[in-house]
């Protein structure tokens, strides 16, 4: 009886306040979109689109500070839209197992996709991304992910790699994560403290 190896595929969609937003508003994707969350007049921006970021704005800045851009479409945040496409991409990912962790924060959609003895359902694990992602796609967000048969090193390799996806294999690991940035792991205050030093 042979042995099933690990394998997990991490998908990773970040500013997911405004991706929940924009999904169901496609003829909002083309322009610079900030969300606000926060009680008038102390609101902030809690996520944004590239097109925003790309004008210099960044998250914290208050209402008053976006009126000094011009044509950015400000919206408030929807803890229920948030909610609806969380569900829904939750439940694309149960399509390729029902073995599913959800690990997302307040502002990015992250789960972990237990994907081993899969191959016989849906090929390789390069195509079981590519589906996967395109999948995704349809619902109107857009979201990396990294397929790896280590748990930890998948989800640091999609945080690290936002708008790509990559399939680690076995033994190149450490090649994958020595890029990059330290923020890529859940650490405490005093842990990022110390690797700051």
């Amino acid at each position: 009886m042979s042995v099933t190896q690990e394998l997990y595929a991490c998908l990773y969609a970040a500013e997911f306040p405004a991706q929940a937003l924009l999904r169901l508003r496609p003829e909002l994707r083309d322009k610079a979109v900030v969300v606000l969350e926060g009680e008038p007049p102390l609101q902030t921006v809690c996520s944004l689109n590239g097109k925003a970021r790309r004008l210099g704005i960044t998250h914290g800045m208050t209402r008053v500070e976006l009126e000094t851009f011009d044509s950015v479409i400000v919206l408030s945040r929807s803890q229920m839209e948030e909610a609806a496409a969380r569900t829904a991409l939750l439940e694309c990912a149960g399509t390729f197992s029902p073995r599913v962790e959800h690990r997302s924060n307040g502002n990015s959609f992250l789960c972990v996709i237990d994907i081993a003895g899969t191959e016989k359902l849906f090929g390789p694990s390069r195509t079981l991304s590519q589906s996967l992602v395109h999948r995704v796609s349809a619902l109107g967000v857009i979201a990396s992910l990294a397929v790896s048969c280590n748990f930890h090193v998948a989800i640091c390799n999609v945080r690290g790699r936002p708008m790509q996806t990559a399939v680690i294999p076995p033994g190149i690991e450490a090649i994958a994560l020595a890029p990059l940035p330290i923020s890529v792991l859940d650490l405490s205050p005093e842990h990022t403290e110390t690797f700051n030093l």
